[in-house]
């Protein structure tokens, strides 16, 4: 087994294809009566060791599909390995749509909201807030059900869990009615980006924007609803989506990698064919981009008081030390949250992401990164590289105290707890 780009590799025991609830509950039960540890994969997007065992692992991906729909509140209830792409186009058809999402829709519900994913629109919040109930299977062979308003504790702990509580199985969703977006994709300076940051946030549902390393440019990402019908696929889309920002992207990370004294150079050039570029469509076509330039990444949130602080650092040393890193850096913005582990609790943020082609070394680059992000108290995405434990999290989290009593609560033998789970989980004054 490997995850997406390739970095971590590992051989469980044994893995399961779970086509039912009552499957998963016997693999639960099947690792009591072995004492075996348990982990979870959807698709391997988590650049951390996330899904990595020499047990049990467990993919979800025979267990998809609506279970329920109440079309009066707009809510559904999806079976957890159900992927985003496939939710999509399910709740397409009913005329439904959520109302965020992140920029890759390859994983699945279950994954994305366990590690935190997140879109961009600083009156949206992560995937996890368009969570209303769950229902999972505890370390313990039980079949939990929890809500806002049925056990909430629980209920805050577990759907962002990183697969510590249990496998979850049933996840019912907010949604709204079915949108369409009109995107605008702009070349600007970085400059006038941050110097009117708060005007774009106001002004689109959605804005983000990446900064090309030692360079003046963005490019922007300009979203709003619109009423207008979608366009047509053009060839236009094509060019911009497929060919620039795929195709010619791997052949400069290609050149790059070869040829590390032409990286300042090609990173110029990128930022040169930035085009003004504009498409409507259905909202989960808009959201999503496609990917097939493979790298390893990391992500922290800081707070959103701290943002122009964070990146002012950041940009001024990779301008004065980054010599062969030329991805650009994606910035998002979110709305704060009371979820136990999310990166946004309590706290109104800006998540800021580095990549690093997977061909290259990433090591002293994001440890230069992490070290700003840190002195700004930043919060690492749970699915991208970092290197904090449970030390670090116990003084981040307000709520981790409180966390890790209710993941001990439904899972008392640490089924779920891997090494590197139990790294991030429990203080190294607790570890056993």
């Amino acid at each position: 087994m490997k995850n997406w780009s390739g970095y971590h590799q590992w051989n469980p025991l044994q893995i399961f294809k779970p086509k039912a609830e009552n499957e998963i509950t016997q693999i639960v039960q099947k690792a009591i009566q072995e004492n075996k540890k348990i982990r979870l994969i959807g698709s391997g997007h988590s650049f951390t060791p996330l899904s990595k065992t020499d047990d049990f692992l467990v993919s979800l991906d025979d267990f998809q599909g609506i279970i329920s729909i109440d079309k009066s509140n707009k809510q559904v209830t999806v079976k957890a390995g159900t992927k985003l792409n496939h939710l999509n186009k399910l709740l397409d058809k009913e005329g439904l749509a959520l109302e965020n999402l992140g920029d890759i829709d390859v994983q699945s519900i279950a994954g994305a909201i366990s590690t935190g994913t997140h879109g961009t629109g600083i009156n949206f919040g992560n995937l996890c807030t368009q969570v209303r109930k769950l229902k999972f299977v505890n370390g313990k062979g039980e079949i939990i059900t929890c809500s806002l308003d049925k056990n909430p504790e629980t209920f805050k702990a577990a759907v962002l869990s990183l697969g510590t509580m249990g496998i979850l199985t049933e996840i019912t969703l907010q949604c709204v009615s079915k949108y369409n977006l009109q995107l605008f994709v702009r070349k600007k300076t970085l400059d006038e980006v941050l110097q009117n940051l708060n005007e774009y946030n106001s002004k689109f549902r959605h804005f983000e924007f990446y900064w090309f390393p030692n360079t003046d440019y963005v490019m922007t990402k300009e979203l709003n609803v619109t009423k207008k019908e979608a366009d047509k696929s053009s060839f236009g889309e094509y060019v911009q989506e497929m060919l620039l920002e795929n195709y010619a992207f791997k052949v400069i990370c290609e050149m790059s990698y070869r040829f590390p004294s032409t990286t300042r150079s090609v990173s110029k050039f990128a930022a040169n064919t930035i085009s003004d570029f504009q498409k409507i469509k259905q909202s989960f076509k808009v959201f999503s981009t496609s990917r097939i330039v493979r790298f390893n990444e990391m992500e922290y949130n800081v707070p959103a008081e701290a943002y122009q602080d964070v990146i002012k650092d950041l940009t001024n040393w990779i301008n004065k030390n980054n010599k062969d890193v030329m991805f650009p850096i994606e910035n998002r913005f979110v709305q704060k949250d009371d979820i136990y582990l999310s990166p946004a609790y309590q706290r109104d943020s800006a998540y800021i992401s580095v990549h690093v082609y997977n061909k290259k070394d990433f090591t002293a680059y994001f440890k230069a990164l992490e070290e700003i992000f840190t002195a700004y108290h930043g919060r690492p995405h749970w699915g991208k590289m970092h290197t904090r434990r449970a030390e670090h999290f116990a003084q981040l989290y307000p709520k981790f105290e409180e966390f890790n009593s209710i993941r001990a609560e439904h899972d008392p033998n640490e089924m779920f707890l891997s090494p590197y789970m139990k790294s991030i989980c429990k203080p190294q004054s607790v570890l056993s």
